[in-house]
């Protein structure tokens, strides 16, 4: 059979169509989610295995999701935000815009969940955040108790939680109860040492006193100041709140200065390996908070694995020790794909009260919001005391050394003084 030119012209263009309308038609069944943490910078530690996260869920929902009687390929897109609060709101705003994305997870210290979740506020797009005490994430976006946030939920401890904590373990050792604080010019530095919220008024309570020399900026080279204000007080437990670089340049200029303190509790710094290993000598014995640990007693709602299994599988496929932040970054996602599954539709506010309706057994505990947290976005985590002691395994391992906060998480060992 003879086929015109004007025939096949027709027939090359209803191929096309229908080409691109099968793209078109392939495309809506996908569903994305975004992620935003500190990929680089000094925040970096905080968003070291999410890779590993998102390739082990890649691998685990390759075949796709359910959602609302639709099968749906799941793309994930990592933002890193460089350890910039400008820069992650400049990619949250990317993957609501650009990329078109369903639901946004973020991570690692309110530098980088804060301005995205205000983002995704201002968008009206869910997101799901983690890996900042409540109080920093909520009042420090201006969060009024009585209304809450409308499109953005997170999942962590609190402040009342690290406090409890911290002065349980010191409690337990012999101390003069005289605490220097380290408390930077930033979301976290800034929360935990108000007068009102933060360490000051439940230290003077139990009977601490504080000498708090006042806010520095990340990235100090120079804690003399500190330092003699500590000595000069008699200062023997040093606490605060800092990043990796500046508790080695204070742990440092400390011992250069004679200045040993019997008890060094630090949040944020002393979290990750790391940080640890870069400290040397000056880790041995020192304290900080325990979000989650092979130890933990909860298991994954997606991959079923336990805590154990899935530090585990960390440690074995990359060669590394296994981190606070695993549990955490592989939570955001059962959270994400659980409430996806519920969600009516693809649509925001179908999608975001999906989240909202979340009550999840989760690899880092229960989270549930609108219930026993203290804001509806708001759903706590339990929270132990930690220490770093010379290991079997690793050169210094992370054992938890109070549970009194969370009777559920077994402790490894007792505190000790420096």
């Amino acid at each position: 059979m003879k086929i015109s030119r004007r025939s096949l012209s027709r027939g090359v263009v209803m191929l096309s169509l229908l080409t691109g309308l099968s793209g078109w038609v392939w495309a809506a069944d996908v569903v994305k989610i975004g992620f935003v943490s500190p990929q680089t910078g000094p925040l970096a530690p905080f968003g070291e295995a999410d890779k590993w996260v998102i390739d082990k869920m890649k691998a685990e929902l390759k075949n796709g999701i359910q959602i609302a009687g639709k099968k749906y390929t799941v793309e994930i897109i990592l933002k890193d935000s460089q350890s910039s609060p400008n820069r992650a709101g400049e990619v949250a705003s990317d993957l609501i815009l650009k990329d078109k994305v369903s639901l946004i997870l973020t991570a690692g210290t309110p530098e980088t969940a804060n301005p995205v979740s205000d983002v995704a506020e201002l968008n009206q797009i869910p997101a799901v955040s983690s890996v900042v005490p409540w109080q920093p994430w909520f009042f420090g976006r201006k969060g009024d108790p009585a209304k809450g946030f409308n499109w953005t939920y997170h999942m962590f401890w609190g402040l009342e939680d690290v406090i409890a904590n911290f002065t349980n373990g010191w409690k337990s050792v012999k101390t003069n109860q005289k605490v220097g604080g380290l408390f930077p010019n930033d979301g976290d530095g800034n929360a935990w040492g108000d007068k009102e919220l933060g360490f000051p008024k439940p230290l003077q309570s139990l009977g601490f006193s504080l000498t708090d020399p006042g806010r520095f900026q990340n990235g100090t080279q120079d804690f003399s100041a500190q330092i003699s204000a500590f000595k000069k007080e008699g200062v023997e437990i040093v606490t605060g709140v800092v990043i990796p670089p500046d508790a080695k340049t204070f742990l440092t200029q400390a011992k250069q200065q004679g200045f040993n303190p019997k008890v060094v509790t630090l949040g944020k710094a002393l979290l990750f390996p790391t940080a640890i290993e870069a400290l040397g000598d000056l880790a041995d014995g020192l304290t900080t908070e325990v979000w989650w640990t092979p130890s933990h007693p909860f298991s994954s709602s997606l991959t079923k694995q336990s805590a154990k299994a899935l530090a585990d599988d960390y440690e074995t496929s990359t060669s590394k020790q296994w981190t606070q932040p695993i549990g955490f970054a592989h939570a955001l996602f059962e959270v994400a794909v659980d409430s996806l599954k519920r969600a009516k539709s693809l649509s925001n506010q179908d999608v975001r009260d999906a989240v909202a309706g979340t009550k999840l057994k989760t690899v880092v505990g229960d989270v549930a919001w609108g219930g026993a947290g203290p804001f509806k976005n708001v759903s706590k985590t339990p929270l132990v005391l930690g220490q770093w002691n010379k290991g079997k395994k690793y050169k210094y391992e992370l054992t938890i050394v109070n549970n009194e906060a969370a009777k559920a998480i077994p402790v490894g060992g007792t505190m000790r003084l420096r």
